[in-house]
């Protein structure tokens, strides 16, 4: 009795073991032509034929319904163009919003720079010098010095002559 639960390593003879028909069972024919007598008939007629060897069917095909599937790629497409359509109308209506903001900042830096500039040239120690002198002062010619209490010098413009 072999070791292997009954099976041999010797490979069946009644089954190809290599190419496209592989283990299918080989069907012996014979060219044999048999005459019978005249009136009579075959042997095994009204018979069915004998059953061939089962085979595995493919799986029936599932079919799903095909209209609510349909249905849901539309609304799926339409929805994306409608959502892209909206999508590239902010982006137009922003793009319109952020060059009118752009306009309106350069107006801004210019007004800006032209006030720092005033401010500079109001600033100047000539243009001071000309404005206290329109409104009548007069420059200082000695300076008075006043002493705290706490010893420090203050440096305070006299009187004028």
């Amino acid at each position: 009795m072999p070791r292997s639960g009954g099976r041999t390593t010797e490979p069946r003879q009644d089954h190809r073991t290599d190419g496209a028909t592989a283990l299918q069972p080989e069907h012996e024919t014979t060219n044999e032509m048999v005459v019978l007598p005249a009136g009579s008939q075959p042997a095994n007629e009204g018979r069915t034929p004998p059953a061939e060897r089962l085979r595995a069917a493919p799986p029936a095909p599932v079919s799903a319904p095909r209209a609510p599937f349909v249905a849901l790629v539309l609304v799926l497409v339409l929805s994306g163009v409608v959502g892209i359509l909206v999508l590239n109308t902010r982006i137009a209506e922003n793009a319109f919003k952020l060059d009118a903001l752009k306009t309106k900042q350069a107006g801004l830096d210019r007004d800006e720079e032209r006030l720092r500039s005033d401010l500079a040239n109001k600033e100047s120690p000539v243009t001071l010098a000309s404005r206290a002198k329109q409104l009548g002062l007069v420059p200082s010619r000695t300076p008075a010095f006043l002493v705290l209490p706490d010893g420090t010098k203050l440096e305070m413009p006299g009187p004028s002559k």
